[in-house]
């Protein structure tokens, strides 16, 4: 495409100087012919061979290379490079790139690996630690308030029964010794009245009497203490006791559960951690073995920046100390002899080229010799570059794959592509110059009998400078190669 752009270049500053000259010449003062009309000018029309060809400019390159690039991130810089032209053999050293800032990050690294796997470490260990201290808070919780229930069906079962037949008990001893009392003191009172007991012994009588009727009182009304407030009050506490155990239990095992997820979410952080910590050493020490470029089959090494050409000018040829950025392709290793003819085909000629057609390629350092070739290609899309050097041109790469090798061939050597489309062995055919368009129909003017007229014509094939007339000439016409701007007649 750039050589092709290069001739474009050329043709139009040469157009622009011829424009100027005629100007020049139309525009001098004193000239009386300058209006006269243009003598027509008429070839005659005859029938011959006629060859279809798309002309294309382009370059070589080996079909079978492989692009070696730069594949670290951002851009570094070229410690050493094998000279161009050598023969290498797979797995030899081809480039060496700076590393000194990604092993400087290596040993960086390193360490931030050793601290995230300490950390990563203690925290498992930790994630045993709570649940086992988990475990041993919730058994004793678990524990509390089984004691808890065992003391409330203890006491609702046993103690306060007991304590309720106790204490019936004393009312009934109590009662016994009352009635023994008061008996005793009945039989006291007649032997006092008969004289047999003094009045001491009566009133010890008598006092034994009230000591064992306020003894059952007391009973009485420890009973009374026991059903109506002692056991409400025990019973409350114990209840309360299992109620406030319980609770205990699900606060326990709830925290438990909150600081066992907590443990293990703070290890999986750890975790993720280290691993992000091993990708990114794993990357660095990736990066630092691309550094090394080794060669990946054997061929002749060719420098990328041979073959580049760019809209200023071509590139900086690689060499030591020069910087790289990523993805740049830096050497092409052709795998075998066979070679690719690449160039760019004009929108207006798209149409007349197909995948298969036959074409020569002829050879700028060549002289005397076209190879055969057969077009591999065509991209569906315009080519970006050109596109945005110029957005009216539209030009799509096309390859095409030679037939024929020849040692001198190499890649990078400009070439000049001719495309076979069709070939007539006996048509009739004019000068592009001579078809005149009125509106969208063809024409010519022919000159027949001394007679000069338009004649509608229908057109085929054409190349760069010759048209094919399907109808509306015959050979042995003339036709005028400098028609009218202003068709005749109007």
């Amino acid at each position: 495409m750039l050589a092709w752009l290069k001739n474009r270049y050329i043709w139009i500053g040469v157009a622009v100087l011829v424009v100027a000259l005629i100007w020049s010449l139309l525009s001098e003062p004193g000239d009386e012919n300058s209006s006269a009309p243009t003598s027509p000018v008429f070839v005659k029309v005859e029938q011959g061979p006629l060859t279809i060809a798309v002309n294309a400019a382009g370059s070589l390159r080996a079909r079978d290379q492989v692009v070696v690039s730069n594949n670290l991130e951002g851009q570094t810089t070229i410690l050493s490079i094998i000279d161009e032209g050598k023969t290498v053999k797979e797995g030899d050293l081809l480039i060496e790139l700076d590393s000194s800032l990604l092993q400087s990050r290596l040993i960086d690294e390193q360490i931030a690996v050793q601290g995230a796997k300490a950390n990563f470490v203690q925290a498992r260990e930790n994630l045993e630690i709570v649940k086992n201290q988990a475990q041993s808070d919730i058994e004793a919780a678990r524990l509390a308030y089984q004691f808890a229930k065992d003391d409330l069906n203890k006491y609702q079962k046993g103690e306060f029964p007991n304590q309720k037949k106790e204490e019936l008990s004393k009312i009934a001893l109590k009662q016994e010794e009352l009635r023994r009392a008061e008996e005793k003191l009945s039989w006291s009172k007649v032997l006092f009245a008969e004289k047999f007991l003094s009045q001491t012994e009566l009133e010890a009588d008598d006092l034994a009497a009230q000591k064992a009727r306020i003894d059952l009182e007391l009973s009485q009304s420890g009973l009374e203490l026991l059903l109506d407030f002692t056991n409400v009050r025990r019973l409350t506490e114990l209840r309360a006791a299992v109620e406030s155990t319980e609770l205990a239990l699900d606060r326990v095992q709830r925290t438990a559960k909150a600081n066992t997820v907590q443990a293990e979410a703070d290890l999986q952080a750890k975790q993720a951690l280290l691993e992000r910590e091993n990708m990114k050493l794993d990357k660095l020490l990736t990066d630092i073995s691309k550094t090394t470029v080794l060669a990946p089959q054997a061929g002749v090494v060719v420098y990328a920046t041979s073959l580049q050409r760019s809209w200023r000018g071509n590139a900086e040829p690689l060499a030591a100390g020069q910087s790289v950025r990523e993805r740049q392709e830096l050497i092409y290793l052709p795998a075998s002899g066979a070679m690719v003819a690449q160039t760019q085909i004009h929108e207006s000629n798209l149409e007349k080229v197909h995948v298969g057609q036959s074409a020569q390629v002829y050879v700028d350092s060549i002289n005397g010799r076209s190879f055969a070739a057969q077009v591999k290609s065509v991209a569906m899309f315009p080519d970006a570059a050109s596109s945005w050097l110029n957005p009216d041109l539209k030009l799509y790469r096309t390859e095409l794959e030679l037939s024929e090798y020849s040692d001198n061939l190499r890649s990078g050597m400009n070439c000049r592509i001719e495309i076979q489309v069709a070939q007539f062995d006996a048509t009739i055919a004019v000068p592009i110059q001579a078809v005149v368009l009125d509106g969208s129909k063809p024409f010519v003017y022919v000159e027949r009998d001394g007679v000069v007229q338009r004649q509608a014509v229908q057109l085929g094939e054409n190349n760069e400078s010759l048209v094919q007339i399907l109808a509306g000439v015959s050979a042995g016409d003339r036709v005028q190669i400098n028609p009218p701007i202003t068709p005749m007649g109007l």
